[in-house]
């Protein structure tokens, strides 16, 4: 197993080239982002509690309730964008595979995701993503709640596929460097079949 960064790791064999990019592990972003989306299930636990304890007129009942269901609605959204930070935070990963047939790509929290395989021979324009340092997308993009910021981009059947997220800019020239050159060694080996 070879190393890029403390991020990224690979394995190289013949047939196929695997790699693993982990998201930052910095304790206090997961802290910070833990004890938010706890906060936030139990405001809405207390809500809907509050809901069904309380007794309230008709009149009054209706008009609650049509701001029960929205501040719910927001409510939901928020805790599911946060949550699957937090676990992307805490065990997410993503596996890259390239053979001789695809590029396959999973984005996992633990081993719980789906696998998107891209052939190869219809990859074109792999390119690097990396917004400039003082840019409002690099501070978005790096903030710890933000699961995004993916580097690398290629065009595949008119689509724009992108994957390594929130990776430095020196582990995305070296990650790019990597899938380039084992996709072209690929084809090759494709190509003489």
């Amino acid at each position: 197993m070879k190393w890029i960064g403390n991020r990224i790791s690979y394995v190289d064999t013949p047939e196929k080239t695997t790699i693993i990019i982990t998201p930052e592990r910095v304790g206090v972003y997961k802290a910070i982002i833990g004890a938010w989306f706890f906060m936030w299930l139990t405001i809405g636990a207390v809500m809907i509690w509050a809901w069904n304890t309380f007794e309230m007129k008709a009149t009054m009942k209706d008009q609650l309730t049509l701001l029960l269901v929205i501040f719910l609605a927001f409510w939901l959204y928020y805790a599911v964008r946060v949550g699957r930070t937090f676990f992307w935070l805490m065990y997410g990963s993503e596996f890259l595979k390239i053979d001789k047939i695809s590029l396959s790509i999973k984005t996992a929290i633990k081993k719980y995701g789906t696998s998107k395989e891209f052939f190869i021979e219809n990859i074109d324009k792999v390119s690097l993503s990396i917004p400039k340092s003082n840019s409002l997308q690099a501070a978005w993009e790096n903030s710890p709640w933000i699961r995004g910021g993916e580097r690398l981009t290629f065009d595949y059947k008119g689509k724009s596929i992108r994957f390594g997220r929130k990776l430095d800019e020196k582990e995305a020239k070296l990650l790019f460097q990597i899938v380039t050159k084992r996709i072209e060694e690929q084809l090759k080996k494709k190509n003489k079949n």
